[in-house]
């Protein structure tokens, strides 16, 4: 089992006769998930795609992976949301938050096309200048403004550097099968193309070419990514949450929120986790936050953020909840030194290892917490490599659906986010939204 849930400090509001009235709900969600019965079944795909994913073009993701690492030394992933933060959680996880910095043999790999800042584009349009470079841009139309505007500029460059036809061999895209914007061009112009699936949606889609491409140029074993996926579909498949630890997960975190915990604190103790606390925030946020409901996920990585966020939560309102990702085994361990003077009065550590500090801070926060009226849920994982990196994807995919059907929302759809949009396009002059434009105008002149 590469994955245990620990709920002892969950608090007052989780025991066993809540869990046990919950269990009703708990089995209707399973049953919406897996006949295909529930709000948003058409976005479902993700559930088997780690077995039934197209092999073919899992092959072509490699060999293009290959000639990506083998003639260039930068690959620039283009994509807002879904599009890149599984890609770029996975890859700083597995390898490291300072991947870019690390000597390797695989491109560095930067991600745009998530802002619209001139200057966060413009620095990263200097750092291509003197270097071979590929694009992979990910969008299922081609039209959504931020990577729209990314992948003009990124392809300009390539052409005024190679030339179009040289060009159009560097540029990967990622979007819908057979229509859309972005898939009319790269048609006309040659471009290596793979598919955002009908059936999934962007923060689900890590596990496809939308994430496996850019995970594979960083030298990730995407074969061990899937394996762990296929192993955690397996084991979450049964409906009784006390052989299911995804499904408790779910239970605990509706009824804290139930209980008047209304934030959930996404808490890691790596650093290179910091992505896939993002990518968690994408995930719950945009499958639960509709119809007036849902926590508020947010996350910190300790033991940093103890010392900026650890009185607020220690002390503060209490409203919040922590689910704490802890890897067993560090990647790379290193061993306290002894100072013969004793200077900072830690020799006591001497001969330590640092993943050993870590575990205590680890253990003595979530007790200091959980005295404290913050509740805390622990997944313990036991190394972050690409097998348990694959079963801890599907675990929060699995569990987000079955929590959002507890919840009674849709976890699969997001209405809410087109309203910027509309105002965006409307304060730009977008042809068709005059109306519109003169009374955003007049509001904000007022």
């Amino acid at each position: 089992m590469s994955l245990c849930l620990n709920i002892k400090y969950a608090g007052d509001a989780v025991n066993d006769e809540a869990l046990a009235k919950l269990r009703p709900e708990v089995l209707k969600a399973h049953d919406y998930l897996r006949t295909g019965t529930g709000k948003g079944s058409d976005f479902t795909g993700w559930l088997d795609l780690a077995v039934n994913y197209d092999r073919e073009e899992f092959a072509a993701i490699k060999a293009s992976a290959d000639k990506i690492k083998s003639d260039s030394g930068l690959l620039i992933v283009i994509g807002i949301g879904g599009s890149y933060l599984g890609a770029r959680a996975v890859i700083e996880l597995i390898k490291s938050n300072n991947y870019n910095n690390l000597k390797k043999d695989t491109p560095d790999i930067y991600f745009t096309g998530n802002t619209i800042s001139s200057t966060a584009v413009s620095e990263l349009v200097s750092i291509c200048e003197d270097r071979d470079f590929s694009i992979n841009a990910i969008s299922k139309s081609g039209t959504t403004t931020e990577p729209a505007i990314a992948f003009r500029v990124f392809r300009d460059l390539l052409v005024k550097k190679y030339g179009a036809d040289e060009a159009a061999k560097r540029i990967y895209v990622t979007t819908d099968k057979s229509k859309g914007t972005l898939k009319a061009l790269a048609d006309r112009e040659g471009y290596k193309t793979f598919v955002v699936p009908d059936d999934v949606g962007g923060r689900y889609s890590v596990l496809t070419a939308v994430g496996l491409l850019p995970i594979a140029v960083a030298g990730i074993d995407i074969d061990a990514l899937m394996k762990g996926a296929q192993d955690a579909r397996s084991k979450y498949s049964e409906p009784d949450m006390d052989k299911n630890d995804c499904y408790r997960y779910a239970a605990v975190r509706n009824l804290l929120y139930r209980s008047g915990k209304k934030i959930e604190l996404c808490v890691a103790y790596e650093p290179s986790f910091t992505m896939m606390c993002e990518w968690f925030k994408q995930l719950f946020g945009e499958s639960e936050g509709k119809d007036g409901l849902g926590l508020y996920p947010s996350s910190a990585i300790f033991s940093t953020d103890l010392h900026s966020l650890g009185q607020y939560i220690q002390q503060g309102e209490r409203h919040l909840f922590e689910t704490v990702v802890f890897f067993r085994e560090p990647k790379q361990e290193l061993i306290i030194n002894d100072d013969p003077e004793n200077v900072d009065g830690l020799n006591f550590l001497s001969g330590k290892p640092l993943s050993y500090v870590n575990r205590k801070a680890f253990e003595g926060t979530l007790l200091a917490h959980a005295d404290g009226g913050a509740p805390g849920i622990v997944i313990e994982v036991d190394r972050s490599d690409e097998y348990n990196t694959g079963w801890l994807i599907y675990f929060f995919e699995l569990a987000c659906a079955i929590s959002g059907y507890i919840l009674g929302v849709n976890p699969f759809d997001q209405p809410g986010v087109e309203s910027y949009k509309k105002n965006m396009f409307a304060l730009l002059g977008k042809p068709g939204y005059e109306r519109e434009k003169a009374e955003l105008l007049r509001r904000l002149s007022e």
